[in-house]
């Protein structure tokens, strides 16, 4: 008999949405988190972006989840007291080539059901956001920004009010599959070792989760599931002159170097894409290439009114050759893992699409509980 019905591995934003959702009907929840406390890695290196939806191929879980999760996190923030602002986002063309790319964009949102998608010309761009330069614009209402740490105790706290553990300083070393679910090893910051058992394991370790999946007896290379780290740096900008979140067409890799808010207004550009080895958030890009970048859509900004701010790490499933992946959710009962569900490459939209994933996870976890 297992010691715990199901367990989470990773308190981010997704492990501590999923959490909450679960711990509404199930009483055995534990949350593993090696780190000192929640979302300490992409969960708290972001834009804090409450994205919309348009940039996601129709049909993939990210678009369908992103604009699920967009209606759903104003509610939670509404509900809950969590800071929050509907500003809205000009997704912006600064030449010809790119005023396709923005048609094209559109569509695709009103394909994935996002409302209230309009197109703006100069004249009204210039009216709205004086400083900004744009051919052709995309408004989308739908899009804000969060108070993603707010968020995240929500969840945790509302996890732990129905019983539910969330344990930190605690790193999962080692999965063997069981006949009665998972056993798993965890070492504490102490270096000591404790054994537990577990009916459902749910892996939702961010950087990590191709390695945990690894762990539990997944082939990484064979699934797809192996990860690479794709880097972002953000510069912040000493003036309050944007009252939208402004965006560039999307590029290959990300969103584009963008201008968010947060919410006291204070603006910060980025992130852009760079493909690394290892984890470190120092800043590395130079300051020339994010003002070469934004000054495309923002032809006044002064390259001295910029200063590195941080970095963040997204866990993404596509190399540098390759285009679109999208979230891995998977139960791998077909691989004769029954019990254990891997999320994996849960970058952008992540955030946004947390408290659906968490939905549509908990789904898939009434299905297995009751088939164990």
């Amino acid at each position: 008999m297992a010691d715990i019905d199901i367990t989470i591995i990773g308190a981010g934003i997704v492990g501590l949405a999923i959490a909450k959702e679960l711990s509404e009907k199930y009483e055995s929840i534990v949350v593993v988190e090696r780190h000192s406390s929640f979302g300490q890695e992409a969960s708290s290196r972001n834009s804090e972006v409450i994205h919309s939806g348009i940039h996601y191929p129709p049909g993939s879980l990210k678009a369908n989840l992103c604009v699920e999760g967009n209606r759903m996190l104003y509610d939670i923030c509404e509900k809950n007291g969590i800071g929050y602002e509907k500003l809205g986002k000009f997704t912006v063309a600064t030449d010809e080539e790119e005023i396709g790319i923005l048609e094209d964009l559109k569509q695709r949102g009103e394909e994935n059901g996002v409302d209230g998608l309009v197109l703006y010309e100069p004249t009204e761009i210039k009216k709205i956001e004086p400083c900004v330069r744009a051919k052709l614009a995309i408004y989308s209402p739908s899009s804000g920004i969060i108070d993603s740490h707010g968020l995240m105790k929500h969840f945790a706290d509302a996890t732990k009010s129905k019983g539910a553990l969330v344990v930190y300083n605690s790193e999962v070393t080692d999965i063997k599959k069981e006949n009665f679910g998972f056993k798993f090893k965890v070492k504490n910051s102490d270096g000591a070792t404790e054994d537990f058992t577990t009916k459902i394991l749910i892996n939702s370790g961010g950087l990590d989760s191709d390695k945990i999946a690894e762990m539990a007896g997944i082939d990484m290379d064979e699934t797809g599931y192996r990860l690479h780290f794709c880097k972002g740096d953000y510069f912040s900008w000493n003036k309050k002159s944007l009252n939208h979140l402004i965006y560039p067409v999307p590029e290959k890799f990300s969103i584009g170097i963008h201008a968010g808010l947060d919410l006291n207004h204070d603006i910060k550009f980025g992130p852009n894409a760079y493909f690394v080895n290892k984890i470190d958030y120092g800043v590395e890009s130079e300051k020339e290439e994010f003002y070469n970048s934004i000054r495309k859509y923002l032809p006044t900004i002064d390259i001295n009114d910029l200063s590195p701010a941080m970095s963040g790490i997204r866990p993404k499933l596509q190399t540098q050759d390759e285009d679109f992946r999208d979230f891995v959710i998977c139960h791998e009962s077909e691989r004769g893992l029954a019990g254990l569900i891997n999320l994996v490459g849960i970058e952008s939209p992540g955030l946004t699409a947390a408290p659906a994933i968490a939905k549509y996870l908990s789904e898939t976890v009434d299905t297995v509980y009751n088939n164990l």
